[in-house]
């Protein structure tokens, strides 16, 4: 009885550790972003993804797999590669995060549209999902979570290519997108990476804004300590 209600201490404590209220807060704003643009933008106007969620139509298209099968399998070891090279703390906020995002996506699916629908300006539709969207994906990546595969994957090959995080959603955007060529016409094609581009970059402004980098961080300290040498007056010419 003692070790669980240790247990529980100790849960509670880690909770109240990573749950901040400005974490909490940036996560459930950026999930509720992110849901109302694919409500609103995406789902409605057909732009089809790249990223994990392509690679699941993609697989489904000419392996015949179910995503219902499939899905859950290709976030699952997004979330395990997530979890082994970024640590507890993106599994627990991640799988707050993909709740969340369920719950939204619920919320605005019970509301029903509230923009207008662009489905006659598929390049307006592109450029405005993507703006919510990369602010959505944004706000939750600045937090070390992860809102579903797609980001997981994305930050995995972050870390581990020490890439900018625009640079590895375009990567797993991008290569889904050119396979995806073989069952989707091009003119669907470009609008989906005119939204890639856009949200990409987003997401890497909303991240890192105001945020030292380890280069830059390590960069200052150096330049600190090389004019705190200058400065301090030679020993030697002083006798």
């Amino acid at each position: 009885m003692k070790q669980l209600g240790a247990f529980l201490l100790r849960l509670k404590q880690e909770l109240k550790t990573t749950f901040t209220f400005g974490r909490t807060f940036s996560i459930l704003l950026g999930t509720a972003i992110i849901s109302f643009g694919i409500t609103n933008i995406h789902s409605r106007v057909g732009i089809s993804e790249g990223g994990v969620l392509g690679l699941l139509l993609l697989c489904n298209f000419w392996l015949g797999i179910s995503s219902s099968i499939l899905s859950p399998l290709l976030d699952g070891l997004s979330y395990l590669l997530g979890f082994k090279y970024l640590g507890k703390e993106f599994l627990k906020t991640s799988i707050f995060a993909s709740i969340s995002l369920s719950f939204f996506y619920r919320i605005w699916e019970s509301i029903g549209p509230v923009l207008p629908d662009l489905s006659g300006y598929p390049l307006a539709a592109s450029v405005a999902g993507a703006l919510l969207i990369g602010t959505g994906c944004g706000l939750v990546v600045r937090q070390g979570a992860s809102s579903g595969g797609d980001d997981a994957l994305a930050l995995v090959i972050s870390k581990l290519t020490k890439w900018k995080i625009s640079r590895a959603y375009l990567f797993t955007d991008v290569t889904v997108l050119v396979l995806s060529l073989s069952y989707i016409p091009l003119t669907k094609i470009v609008y989906s990476l005119i939204t890639v581009t856009i949200s990409s970059f987003m997401i890497d402004f909303i991240s890192s804004w105001g945020k030292e980098t380890v280069e830059e961080e390590a960069s200052r300290k150096q330049s600190r300590r090389t004019s705190g040498r200058a400065l301090r007056p030679d020993s030697s010419s002083s006798q």
